[in-house]
């Protein structure tokens, strides 16, 4: 199967090369209020070789693919067996050729999950909410308190 790929910096892929499309569980806060959405999202070999050994992780489920299976040009393309109301991560398509790239370097993670095969035997957890517009607000008490005698010559 032969697919476009627009992005420039892409020269060293190609529609088949492999990738891991996980559907993950994560959170939007509007309002005051936390809402549960499914994401999908490409998961980075280092990503999906930790999640193996069973780290707990909020992805439901992963799929081994191709690149031209999820993208044509930069357009996301819904994989086999993922939910209609899941939605796609920002910048999937960067996202999904960087990650493509990793399966490339560490060819041994392509075997963790064989290709159009799909893994469901992860340590599923929402302990750790991931909220995606989440924002920082730093202030004074995050400064990190010195000891009295640091900056002094004793």
């Amino acid at each position: 199967m032969t697919t476009t790929i627009s992005e420039q910096n892409t020269a060293d892929l190609n529609g088949d090369d492999y990738i891991v499309i996980g559907l993950a569980t994560c959170f939007i806060k509007e309002d005051g209020e936390v809402h549960q959405v499914d994401v999908i999202e490409p998961i980075p070999s280092a990503s999906l070789e930790a999640i193996m050994k069973g780290i707990p992780t909020s992805y439901k489920f992963a799929y081994a693919t191709t690149l031209g299976s999820v993208l044509h040009g930069d357009e996301p393309i819904l994989p086999v067996g993922f939910p209609d109301t899941a939605q796609f991560a920002d910048e999937f398509a960067s996202r999904v050729f960087a990650a493509t790239r990793t399966y490339k370097r560490r060819e041994i993670a392509k075997t963790l999950i064989p290709l159009g095969t799909t893994y469901t035997d992860f340590k599923y957890s929402l302990d750790r909410k991931r909220v995606l517009n989440a924002n920082r607000v730093v202030t004074k008490d995050d400064n990190v308190k010195q000891h009295s005698h640091t900056h002094k010559v004793l």
